[in-house]
């Protein structure tokens, strides 16, 4: 799982990505002050910037309750905070699930369900402890149960799901003996077998935390390959007619000489969230269109 940090914070910058579609909807978040500028900016320092091991960024759609991941008492337990109208509010534990087991990686689709890994047994048979994807359905009634996606989990770890708007899913896994990142096309409601992303991404290093755009052209990803800033570095690739083209470290105004991981993008498409274990800072959209 999750590489263990001495200290944690999450983080947001601006990402500015031309192929890249805006969401069909006004989105509205309150966001802390003072906006990003030219360098990264911890993420509400002291609310979900704390001293325990905090990572993952995810916003309910409507921009509304801010869900991360933190380790307590050896499990990973997704907390959320709820802005009130004035404030974001001291984080808790989210009902949404049930922390008998270690779950995190929360993303929402386009439809609003919830997609998160947890080492939850598959039934009373399963004994192998690894993680997998699961998807939470939510409507108006609101959550139903947690359903583990079985066209795409394996007997090794799934995690960290991301999902384009048509449905397409990308995903990290140990599967075939090295992390490396997948993706399942959705058809007609259901997942095919899950493909390897190929060697022009995968590498004999790890590779893992995909973020896909809306549109698939282009994909944020974690990857210890040599040559970066630090342990880990956030890598960016474009789609170009059907052929990822080959991954660019997203520089120095976000990669350190540390771990940075975990992108995920806020529910109005302006910000880029993502965790690292040094003091992080926010970085301005300009600095990306370079």
């Amino acid at each position: 799982m999750k590489k263990h940090l001495w200290l944690l914070f999450t983080c947001c910058c601006m990402l500015y990505c031309t192929n890249s579609k805006q969401p069909s909807q006004k989105v509205t978040v309150n966001y802390s002050t003072p906006l990003p500028d030219t360098i990264a900016q911890r993420f509400l320092p002291g609310i979900v910037s704390s001293d325990t091991l905090d990572f993952n960024a995810t916003f309910s759609p409507d921009g509304k309750t801010f869900y991360f991941s933190r380790s307590y008492n050896r499990k990973y337990i997704i907390f959320e905070s709820t802005h009130n109208g004035k404030e974001w509010a001291s984080p808790v534990p989210s009902p949404l699930f049930d922390s008998t087991y270690s779950n995190t990686d929360p993303f929402f689709s386009r439809e609003g369900d919830l997609y998160f890994i947890s080492n939850r047994p598959q039934d009373a048979t399963d004994t192998i402890k690894d993680y997998d994807i699961y998807k939470l359905p939510i409507n108006r009634n609101g959550p139903g149960k947690p359903i583990r996606l079985n066209d795409i989990n394996s007997d090794s770890t799934e995690y960290y799901v991301s999902l384009s708007d048509n449905g397409n899913i990308y995903f990290a896994s140990y599967r075939d003996g090295n992390l490396d990142l997948y993706m399942s096309r959705k058809k007609n409601g259901h997942y095919g077998k899950p493909v390897s992303l190929g060697p022009t991404i995968n590498s004999s290093h790890d590779e893992h935390d995909p973020l896909i755009a809306p549109d698939e052209s282009w994909l944020i990803f974690t990857s210890g390959r040599p040559g970066g800033f630090g342990e880990a570095d956030l890598y960016i690739t474009f789609n170009k007619n059907g052929q990822w083209q080959q991954p660019t470290n997203m520089g120095n105004r976000i990669n350190t000489k540390t771990y940075e991981y975990c992108p995920n993008l806020s529910p109005d498409g302006k910000f880029l969230f993502f965790s690292s274990e040094r003091d992080v800072k926010w970085i301005s959209s300009q600095i990306l269109r370079q």
